[in-house]
């Protein structure tokens, strides 16, 4: 009886443990969907912070003040979260491939070898990104001209930061990406709807 009791726990153990391996995702690969998410939404992230220290050295509105102070920490937050992440799937910081190529991939990722081809490719560049020229603009402007400039710029920036997440979601299964996307999605638009309602101010 009692032999019969410790083999059907051995069983019951081989069981629990060979389903533990089978369920458990695998990592992302190199080609990935969300290894290249990580890498250009941290790229995407660093700008927000920049131009969003800046303008706090040029504006004396409180909510101008505040919002890019929320704005630099949560971004700043998420991408030492992607940071760790790609660290974490034993991936390099950066790559070879074109930014934004991880869109062109449909469904999900295969998660150790490159996205699939949806034979519609989009375009590359880095959606969002403010321009070397109106940085410069941005950096020469003071008080409500650069609250002006920096609000258009970080619209445009949060609307191309949601398209990115939003075209992640259908390509990941990993539960700690797909709710870093949608909390990304979630903030940014509401950030947004603010960020126009400043402007419209001004």
């Amino acid at each position: 009886m009692i032999a019969a009791v410790g083999a059907l726990a051995l069983a019951v153990l081989a069981g629990w443990a060979l389903g533990s391996l089978t369920s458990r995702p695998s990592v992302p690969g190199e080609g990935s969907a969300e290894a290249g998410f990580a890498r250009d939404m941290q790229t995407h992230h660093l700008q927000a912070v920049d131009m969003s220290m800046i303008v706090r050295d040029r504006t004396e509105d409180p909510a101008i003040d505040q919002l890019a102070y929320d704005i630099a920490r949560s971004q700043q937050q998420q991408a030492g979260q992607m940071y760790g992440w790609l660290s974490l799937w034993g991936l390099p910081q950066a790559s070879t491939q074109p930014a934004m190529a991880w869109m062109n991939g449909a469904g999900h990722s295969t998660h150790n070898g490159t996205a699939a081809e949806d034979g519609a490719a989009m375009d590359t560049a880095m959606p969002g990104m403010a321009t070397a020229e109106e940085l410069a603009e941005f950096k020469a402007a003071s008080g409500v001209e650069a609250e002006r400039l920096y609000l258009e710029l970080m619209i445009e920036h949060h609307k191309a930061g949601v398209t990115m997440a939003e075209a992640l979601l259908p390509r990941t299964d990993i539960p700690a990406v797909e709710s870093l996307a949608q909390s990304i999605v979630t903030a940014q638009q509401s950030e947004i709807t603010y960020m126009d309602q400043l402007l419209s101010a001004r």
